[in-house]
């Protein structure tokens, strides 16, 4: 009985680091960044291209990443993860120029695109239906854990012993895990000798992976640069890091309450619309904010923590429950395409918008915009869902199946 209590302990905790160590490369550099900025000495918008760097490998490679978790098993998956983690951020650790940045921070997006196949493949194989929701909110909680570790931490090490040291840090605990992994996964993969084909998604997956594309260059472009937008605002950067702690904090929140919450739900589209909408409102606050009122940016962080983050997670729930998206893995890998591109296109978009305009206003305004087309595509989604569980689709199959039984000839 202990043992079992154990493995199932193990297991979730093996789910959230496999969700927080792939995505820790995307807060590290957000509150790291300033120290990049300052010893690296490149210009403050530069980093919103490492993030795109790791973002844009996942989002290719997240094409095949389900064909190739079906294909080698979630125990050789996993330990795939957990390595190319550390080797990018012993990497990055070690580096000394800007370019040599990016090449390692995209070694990161080979763990990022095999995050969410693997983890949905084993919560889909080893986790009781009644209980599949509450795990996917628990193991994306990771994320946001990632983000909770990034703001608090790493910022104080950065601090005492340089950022070299803060990114150095993650290297033993990914090899840890890496090394740990057969102790949670199948003794023997399920490989498949399928072919590292693309299928085509179908309507109802295509809505859902536009909705994530929106959500993740509003995630990525705010998390990026809140910090820098704080600063400039005259908060100390000691104190602009905490707002991505405070982020973290909420999305664990988010994710925990709200993926539970979606299942119990008829249709889990009608939440996402809710939540868009109220991270478009968190995002039109945290543009008030100036000098003399740094209110805004806390409440923008909550804001953005308790709504948009969730949507990722009950995006991943909606997969599980739901056969009419496609096969999970498959269709896993197809939604975490979406979201990463979003994640690549987001700080590259805010900065490039930024520079431009000669203000950050115009981009901030951007990810609102942004954010109200993911509401209208999440509305979307709810009709052509309510419209399918509207076809009498069992009816015409039980008159084709009549038909056919009538047709055949009758045997001797």
């Amino acid at each position: 009985m202990a043992k079992s209590l154990f493995a199932g302990i193990w297991f979730r905790i093996v789910l959230v680091f496999a969700m927080a160590l792939p995505m820790l490369v995307l807060y590290a550099i957000s509150t790291l960044g300033p120290f990049l900025v300052r010893d690296l000495r490149f210009e403050p918008g530069l980093p919103g291209y490492l993030v795109m760097s790791a973002f844009g490998i996942a989002a290719i490679l997240s094409l095949w990443s389900g064909a190739f978790v079906d294909r080698i098993g979630t125990r050789r998956a996993l330990a795939v993860l957990f390595f190319a983690v550390a080797l990018a951020f012993a990497l990055i650790a070690t580096v000394e120029d800007y370019y040599s940045l990016v090449a390692a921070a995209a070694i990161c997006g080979i763990a990022q695109a095999l995050a969410n196949p693997v983890t949905n493949l084993l919560i889909a194989q080893h986790v009781s239906p009644e209980k599949k929701a509450t795990v996917v909110g628990f193991k994306q909680s990771g994320v946001q854990l990632a983000a909770l570790f990034a703001g608090l931490i790493l910022p104080a090490i950065a601090t005492q012993y340089g950022w070299h040291a803060a990114f150095g840090i993650v290297v033993p605990v990914a090899i840890l895990f890496g090394i740990t992994t057969p102790f949670i996964a199948p003794r023997k993969p399920s490989e498949t000798r399928k072919a590292f084909t693309v299928p085509l998604p179908n309507v109802l997956l295509l809505r859902l992976m536009a909705i994530q594309f929106c959500v993740g260059i509003a995630l990525s472009a705010f998390v990026t640069f809140l910090p820098t937008f704080a600063v400039r605002q005259g908060m100390a950067l000691s104190v602009a890091g905490s707002l991505i702690a405070v982020f973290g904090v909420m999305g664990i929140l988010s994710r925990i309450t709200l993926t539970p919450l979606g299942a119990r739900m008829k249709d889990e589209s009608l939440l996402l619309i809710v939540l868009i909408a109220i991270a478009a409102c968190a995002i039109a606050v945290t543009m008030r904010a100036n000098a003399d009122s740094h209110w805004p940016l806390w409440a923008g962080a909550v804001g953005m923590g308790l709504t948009a983050v969730g949507t990722n997670a009950i995006a991943m729930s909606m997969l599980i429950r739901d056969a009419t998206f496609g096969p999970i893995a498959t269709a896993s890998g197809f939604v975490s395409v979406a979201f990463f591109s979003g994640f690549a296109s987001g700080p590259p978009l805010y900065s490039e918008f930024s520079n431009y305009s000669g203000n950050s206003q115009s981009s901030w305004g951007l990810l609102i915009g942004v954010l109200l087309c993911g509401c209208l595509t999440a509305l979307g989604l709810a009709s052509a869902r309510r419209r399918k569980a509207q076809t009498p689709a069992p009816t015409g199959a039980v008159q084709r199946a009549t038909t056919a039984k009538v047709q055949e000839p009758v045997k001797p």
